[in-house]
């Protein structure tokens, strides 16, 4: 599936200075992978599973997707204060259920392990996870990303560091979740993935 055009969606009728606020943090010029471009496809993806009738609270799922990276910074606990600023921001856009929610969802960005039984958990990784999936073209682009968002890492330290998090990956039955993600974007992820670690290996 191509780069959606155009801005990202925000879910809501207020709250633009919200949306604003949160659009600016992942157009910093100093992230790589974590970006505009990467909101915009995660968006894009959880439509792409609503559409397919994967069931989940849509508007939880599509806000958590906003502030999941909303902050991104290589530290570890990115995900809790992604999560602390939906809590602080969303309060009087969304009632108090869902803001619970939201952050909930994002909370779970950071182990990357949804139950089975959590819907909305499974439908935002399955649509962050899905870029794994994407055309050689795309995927390229987007390992190129992430060796920007770590920069700061050595070329040997990062080389492990990635195989690692690939081959965590690949020892899952299965990389997705939701039924639509397995039928339709795990073959495809799985191919990345194993061509990614034999190019690690040969680097």
């Amino acid at each position: 599936m191509p780069p959606p055009a155009g801005p990202p969606s925000w879910p809501l009728e207020l709250g633009d200075d919200v949306r604003d606020e949160v659009l600016a943090a992942y157009a910093d010029p100093t992230r790589g992978y974590h970006d505009t471009v990467h909101l915009t496809e995660v968006l894009a993806r959880v439509d792409e599973l609503a559409t397919a009738g994967v069931p989940f609270d849509h508007l939880p799922v599509r806000l958590a997707a906003w502030f999941h990276d909303a902050v991104y910074d290589g530290e570890r606990d990115a995900e809790e204060r992604s999560a602390a600023w939906a809590e602080a921001d969303l309060p009087g856009l969304v009632d108090d259920a869902i803001v619970r929610e939201v952050a909930r969802v994002v909370r779970l960005n950071e182990s990357h392990r949804p139950e089975a039984d959590d819907p909305a958990g499974c439908a935002l990784y399955d649509a962050d996870l899905g870029i794994m999936a994407a055309d050689t073209t795309r995927y390229a682009t987007y390992v190129a990303a992430v060796r920007v968002d770590y920069a700061h890492v050595p070329d040997d330290v990062f080389v492990e560091g990635r195989a690692a998090v690939l081959r965590d990956l690949l020892s899952k039955p299965h990389l997705f979740h939701t039924s639509y993600a397995r039928e339709t974007w795990e073959a495809p992820a799985r191919a990345n993935v194993e061509a990614e670690l034999t190019r690690l290996a040969a680097s």
